[in-house]
């Protein structure tokens, strides 16, 4: 007699609610800026201001080609998207984010997410997880920095 097989395992879902906890860290993968993420980033989002479509500007603040922090932060919650919330992120809440330092064509960047709250909703097994998240340049220099909170499914 054949045992029927279990079921399969999904791999690559994000975190429940409840295998988090307060204090908990995570780091994210590194990500490579690269020109092409820049001009698609500007041409979709109409972030088409000189600093960022002209590599010959004279009035920057900076040597290079630097990248709108809104890009900065999106590379990050791709990557936290792919892994920490796949398929348990429900909706992002709220996001309080602060530029450090610029980023620039080229930067590889990675973020800490630090897990700050976890408070259970009162319905449905979900739970608003208040995180922060720290990005860091390949010089171990901080970038950017975001309070987020996200509402995650339980299980």
């Amino acid at each position: 007699m054949n045992d029927p097989l279990p079921p399969p395992t999904k791999l690559g879902l994000g975190a429940h609610w409840q295998d988090l906890s307060v204090g908990q860290r995570f780091e994210t993968l590194r990500r490579t800026i690269t020109e092409t993420d820049l001009i698609n980033f500007i041409s979709v989002t109409g972030m088409l201001e000189a600093i960022f479509i002209d590599a010959t500007f004279e009035g920057a603040a900076m040597a290079g080609r630097p990248v709108p922090a809104a890009l900065t932060q999106g590379l990050i919650e791709g990557l936290l998207f792919q892994t920490m919330i796949q398929g348990t992120g429900l909706a992002l809440l709220e996001l309080s984010l602060k530029a450090v330092k610029p980023v620039l064509v080229g930067d590889t960047i990675h973020a800490l997410v630090t897990v700050t709250g976890i408070k259970p909703t009162s319905k449905n097994n979900r739970a608003v997880i208040d995180s922060r998240v720290e990005v860091f340049n390949a010089r171990s220099e901080m970038v950017l920095t975001y309070d987020v909170k996200r509402l995650l499914a339980g299980r």
